[in-house]
């Protein structure tokens, strides 16, 4: 990676109570070497920032990342990500050290389904299975049944016995989407994405009339208002692999944009839109994933910390759902 101009200048980020470092210091070229010296590999998730993806040795969405996590060799395992991803990694590799860049990269799904709550909410269906939509907590996983992503949610369903009786946490957008394409009926947890629920409507179907050659393209997490005028509704690895196998050259991205510096290395001719937030803020963006800077990558790497702390039996109980769920994907 060449350094650029902006490589070149002085760093005026401050860390509180961290070791300072050089602010000339080309930081990729020092993440690359601080990888060799700690045999480590960075997972990083579509959503992160496009200096950060370019440094990674995986970018995946949720899915993916769990199937890298559980296999990989390294000694030490950074997660550019949210603490959930983070937390997956740790279960399945409870001997080696994860590393996030910052313990503050939470999610609005993890954060509104409290393992607590959720047990109370089980409580009152006896009978159902709880399966969890990966972003959620190592507790609520550990009260589980079945992990699942967007990638995979259908398939799993698909997969219970028509006779079981389902709790689906903590995503009421993505388990309403999956009720449609399964026929099953299933208790849904009220949370949402408060990314994916920003998505304006209005703003979405003024951009197709302007631009009537674009499909809609759009993450099951939205809701049903976008989902219901969407061309293709996938997960992040899915709407990718939509918009490069697509014949079309146009599209509206109803998800976190940082997804779209993947789409655009993959298909540099097309044009990505990306949809709109209800106001006029920059709430299209998830908060939580753009915590992580390649400031906070190179500290995390050089200072062998934020590391990922877990209760070893909340790790244990956490592991069976998430092997189930890799299980189930095959």
């Amino acid at each position: 990676m060449k350094t650029s101009d902006a490589e070149l200048k002085p760093l005026s980020l401050k860390f509180e109570g961290i070791k300072p470092f050089d602010p000339y210091l080309n930081l990729a070229d020092e993440i690359i070497k601080l990888k060799k010296e700690m045999n480590a590999v960075i997972l990083a998730h579509y959503y992160q920032e496009s200096e950060i993806q370019d440094l990674a040795d995986f970018i995946g969405d949720s899915l993916q990342l769990s199937q890298q996590a559980a296999q990989t060799k390294a000694d030490v395992i950074v997660f550019a990500g949210v603490h959930f991803m983070a937390e997956t990694a740790k279960i399945l590799n409870p001997d080696k050290p994860v590393l996030l860049p910052d313990l503050n990269a939470g999610c609005s799904l993890a954060e509104g389904c409290p393992a607590p709550l959720l047990k109370k909410f089980k409580e009152k269906y006896p009978g159902h299975i709880v399966i969890s939509y990966i972003n959620c907590t190592a507790e609520v996983k550990a009260i589980s049944d079945i992990i699942c992503t967007s990638s995979n949610a259908v398939k799993i369903i698909e997969q219970i016995p028509k006779d079981q009786k389902i709790i689906f946490a903590p995503d009421r957008n993505l388990g309403r989407y999956v009720m449609q394409k399964s026929g099953r009926d299933m208790v849904l947890w009220q949370g949402a994405c408060i990314v994916h629920e920003t998505f304006s409507e209005k703003k979405i179907n003024r951009l197709k009339f302007e631009n009537p050659n674009a499909l809609l393209i759009a993450h099951p997490e939205c809701e049903e208002a976008v989902l219901s005028n969407a061309d293709f509704i996938g997960s992040t690895s899915g709407l990718l692999n939509f918009v490069t196998e697509s014949e079309s050259t146009e599209f509206i991205v109803a998800t976190e944009p940082g997804i779209i510096h993947q789409m655009l290395k993959k298909n540099p001719e097309k044009i990505f839109i990306p949809a709109p937030p209800e106001s006029g803020c920059n709430c299209n963006e998830c908060p939580y994933m753009k915590l992580n800077t390649l400031e906070k990558l190179y500290l995390c790497m050089r200072d062998r910390k934020p590391e990922i702390i877990l209760d070893s039996e909340i790790m244990k109980k956490a592991l069976v759902p998430l092997e189930i769920m890799l299980e189930m994907s095959k």
